[in-house]
Order: structure tokens, then C-alpha cells, then sequence
């Protein structure tokens, strides 16, 4: 079974580079953030043309998540993060496929740090911890994954002293990450790639793709019950590279049946 996120950056104004994408790698799962989308504009038919049904919470102008199995209907569970009555945000989204609980995320990015926006993301991620840890002892096979604008260690990013005030980089976000962690959830990619550089996200200016000058911001979070069937994992660096593609890269991960 292969899962794969990706943030997309307005899926309509992406949608060749997505089914050029789809159609090279076959996912057997696709978890996509940014849909910037209302819930009317999603592409529905051209996904499902690919080969792919899909659940999706739009919102018009920016945020969006989606849920896409390949030749399956996601069930859907929840489509908001609980805890908060008030929060409109579409940033969250969960369903079964293939007896896999499916996480789909996009953490808030909280610049300018400090300030409000950076409350709202801590206040999100304490929402996101309380979830978590009962998923967790659910004992259930969970996958949270998509873009947690959270750039862990100075290892996830290229130059990291140019980061230490930005809000993907600053101590309390990353010490929410680990806390994550803690309740017993895995990084599927430093699981796989202890030592390596990594990264899924490049900024669109100063040639940072050329230069690889990358952060790792989206995740693999699993589950104990998934940690056993790990077999790979990886990042589409390439898809990057495509004509009006995102400034993010596909990244999979690949379990045992």
C-alpha cells in the first residue's frame, strides 16, 4: 500500500502536474493540502477519470484538504479537527481506506511569529496533540500525515540559522512536534533515512530548487500498529522541478500489505 501527500497549492492551477503525477507514480492513497478551492470547484470528474474517488473540504481562496483512494470510496470519519466549535478553517480531514485510518492535515504556518496567527497555530497544535494521543490509544492502524509546517531539527533545513525566528522553526512548534513523538507515533522518513537530507518544500524565489535550499515540512506520523509494515519512503524531488508545478514535492511512503 503506498500513501502519498502532497501539498498541491491550489489544485485547480496545478491539476496537469497532479494527474501527470498520479498517473506516473499510482498511489494507492493521495492525502492533498491547499486546495484553495471552494467545495463546488473541485475537480471531481478529472480526479475520478484518473482512476481515483475522493472526499474533499474546500474553502474558497486558500486552505483545503483532501482524501483520494485509488479505485475505492475513503469513508469518512470527521472533517474537522475537534475541540474548537468556532474554527471554519478546512484544514482537517479523516477517513478509513483499506482498514487504514487516514489523517489528512495542513497545520497552520503562524507567521508572523510572535502574534496572533502564531496563537492560532499553538492553540491548533494542543487541539492536534489531544486528537493524536486518542488515536493512538485507539490502538488502530493511523496515519496522520500532510503539511505540518513544522520544520523539526537543523537537520530539516538547509541553512537553518536563517530559521530560528520563523514560526516553522521556533521552539514552541518544534517542541510540540516531539511531543508527538512522545505519545508514541513514528517519523516514518527519519525512521527510514536517519542520516540523510531531506526536504519537500522550496521557495518559488532565489532559485532555491536549483540550489536545493529545501525545509522538510510534511510528515508521516504512524501509528505503532503501522510502524511494522514500513517498507519505504521517499520524496517526488523531481515533480518539483516541472513546469508550474508547487513549491512542494509529493512524499510516500510505502507499507506491506
Amino acid at each position: 500500500m503506498k500513501i502519498a501527500t502532497y501539498n498541491v497549492n491550489g489544485i485547480n492551477a496545478r491539476l496537469p502536474v497532479l494527474l501527470r503525477w498520479l498517473k506516473e507514480t499510482t498511489p494507492d492513497v493521495v492525502c492533498l493540502q491547499e486546495l484553495k478551492a471552494p467545495q463546488e470547484k473541485f475537480p471531481e470528474a478529472e480526479i475520478k477519470e484518473a482512476g481515483y474517488q475522493a472526499i474533499w473540504n474546500g474553502q474558497k481562496s486558500w486552505n483545503g484538504v483532501a482524501i483520494l483512494a485509488r479505485n475505492e470510496q475513503p469513508r469518512e470519519i470527521r472533517r474537522e479537527l475537534p475541540g474548537d466549535v468556532e474554527d471554519t478553517h478546512s484544514r482537517y480531514l479523516e477517513a478509513t481506506v483499506n482498514g487504514m485510518l487516514i489523517g489528512c492535515l495542513y497545520l497552520p504556518n503562524g507567521n508572523p511569529a510572535p502574534g496572533p496567527k502564531f496563537d492560532y497555530k499553538l492553540a491548533w497544535l494542543e487541539r492536534f496533540k489531544t486528537h493524536a494521543a486518542e488515536l493512538i490509544a485507539s490502538g488502530k492502524p493511523v496515519v496522520l500525515t500532510g503539511d505540518y509546517n513544522i520544520i523539526p531539527t537543523e537537520a530539516d533545513v538547509y541553512k537553518p540559522e536563517r530559521w530560528f525566528d520563523d514560526a516553522l522553526f521556533r521552539p514552541e512548534s518544534r517542541a510540540a512536534y516531539q511531543e508527538l513523538l512522545a505519545q508514541g507515533w513514528t517519523d516514518a522518513l527519519r525512521k527510514l533515512h536517519p542520516d540523510k537530507a531531506i526536504y519537500t518544500y522550496w521557495d518559488y524565489f532565489r532559485n532555491a530548487f536549483g540550489r536545493n535550499a529545501g525545509l522538510r515540512i510534511d510528515h508521516f506520523l504512524l501509528s505503532p500498529a503501522v510502524v511494522t509494515k514500513l517498507k519505504a519512503g521517499g520524496v517526488d524531488q523531481f515533480v518539483r522541478g516541472w513546469e508550474k508545478s508547487s513549491d512542494h514535492a509529493p512524499v510516500w511512503i510505502e507499507l506491506a500489505d
